[in-house]
């Protein structure tokens, strides 16, 4: 119990958690940012460029997809607070390092690193703020920390323009000062429980054994990935969409992927308020994926437009996809608390990691079909898949998560 005058707990673990997700889009779209400068500054041929840029995307992807099931176990078997400290430091140290990179790769293999580390900030965080909050208000916590997390794409787009170098050692520091706000918060009182029973925790595979926690599972996983199909392939290669759709000047994806995150982190608050005023996850869900679907239709149906309209799109994309944040609270709401943090924490995880597949078949098709028809069909895939997602899923809005799981 903090004494009298201290700041209120809970608030301290949002903010916390809210910061610890600032860094953490901060790296995953500073990449997108510098991709163009910082490859062209270590020698990358410019016919060489959008496939070393998807490389290196995918192996920062890869990194999260492992991080992800490592954390996320450790998170329910060792305790939310010292995984996060883990994680962080990993990212920090690898980000640090990534500012000295030379060659391709080396670039690579740090992507790898810095994704692996970062991989446990978001479903940690989000794990610890939906189990201290209470039942009714959980949503608002879990908007705060995505509508003030995703601001980092910001950041990142202002500091990038210091140099490549520099924005990545400035990210890793970002990440050591933040391990300094974790002397304030303390464990999960539901995870304190949980240590005292013979229950289980932690176990990944557990959650493929019974039939209807693999529904959940999966259905989950399918409801993130258009958020990536977004960011991934429409937003950080923006520019050759643009060139592709005419645009009437340039589009700079660094620009992109800033108003898409000012858009996302706008969405965040509209989508949990959605939640909150329907008193339903699954209502809110739709009506963002059914938001998206339409913008997508715009923008490849952009031709010819001016770069202020395709920015715009890009925006109002970034406000449909703002659903990541009740996405990841139907994700820790779906599961017991032997298990939360290993769920919350992969899930987000495997929908980023889905980018890997995705982009290797959408580059594929992209050879024989061109850039626009390739997406569509993708885009299409991803969109229907997340709809009929919803359907298996329990409504969770109010649900008691001081429960455990059991085979």
């Amino acid at each position: 119990m903090l004494k009298q005058g201290h700041t209120n707990p809970l608030n301290i673990v949002v903010i916390v958690a809210a910061l610890g997700y600032f860094v953490d889009i901060y790296d995953l779209v500073l990449f997108g940012i510098v991709r163009v400068p910082s490859l062209q500054a270590i020698g990358i041929a410019p016919d060489q460029m959008k496939n070393a840029g998807v490389y290196l995307l995918n192996m920062q992807m890869v990194g999260m997809l492992l991080g992800g099931i490592v954390w996320g176990m450790l998170g329910d078997k060792k305790g939310r607070l010292s995984t996060l400290f883990l994680t962080i430091l990993m990212y920090s140290l690898a980000n640090i390092a990534n500012g000295f990179v030379q060659t391709l790769d080396q670039y690579a293999v740090l992507r790898l690193i810095a994704g692996f580390g970062l991989a446990g900030e978001l479903g940690i965080g989000i794990t610890l703020v939906s189990e201290v909050m209470t039942k009714e208000t959980r949503a608002w916590g879990t908007s705060i920390v995505s509508g003030i997390g995703i601001l980092g794409a910001t950041l990142a787009y202002l500091v990038a323009e210091l140099g490549w170098r520099e924005a990545y050692w400035i990210g890793g520091v970002l990440g050591l000062l933040l391990l300094g706000l974790r002397v304030y918060i303390h464990e999960s009182g539901m995870f304190d429980k949980v240590k005292e029973s013979k229950a289980k925790r932690g176990d990944f595979f557990s959650l493929f054994k019974n039939w209807k926690k693999f529904v959940k599972y999966i259905a989950s996983i399918f409801i993130g990935i258009p958020v990536w199909f977004t960011i991934g392939i429409l937003v950080f290669f923006s520019n050759d969409f643009a060139n592709a759709l005419g645009i009437t000047g340039t589009v700079n994806p660094g620009k992109s992927i800033m108003y898409h995150y000012f858009g996302a982190a706008l969405g965040s608050i509209v989508t949990g308020y959605i939640s909150q005023k329907l008193k339903s996850r699954k209502k809110a869900l739709w009506i963002a994926i059914t938001a998206l679907s339409f913008l997508c239709v715009w923008y490849f149906n952009a031709k010819g437009s001016s770069p202020t309209l395709f920015y715009i799109i890009i925006f109002m994309l970034g406000l449909a996809q703002g659903y990541w944040a009740v996405f990841i609270t139907v994700a820790s709401e779906q599961f017991g608390t032997n298990i939360r943090s290993t769920a919350t924490t992969t899930i987000p995880n495997f929908v980023r990691g889905a980018t890997f597949p995705m982009t290797i078949w959408w580059q594929y098709m992209t050879e024989g079909m061109g850039i626009i028809q390739s997406s569509m069909i993708v885009g299409a895939v991803v969109i229907v898949l997340a709809m009929i997602a919803v359907f298996f899923l329990e409504e969770s809005y109010g649900k008691d998560l001081d429960y455990l799981e059991t085979d």
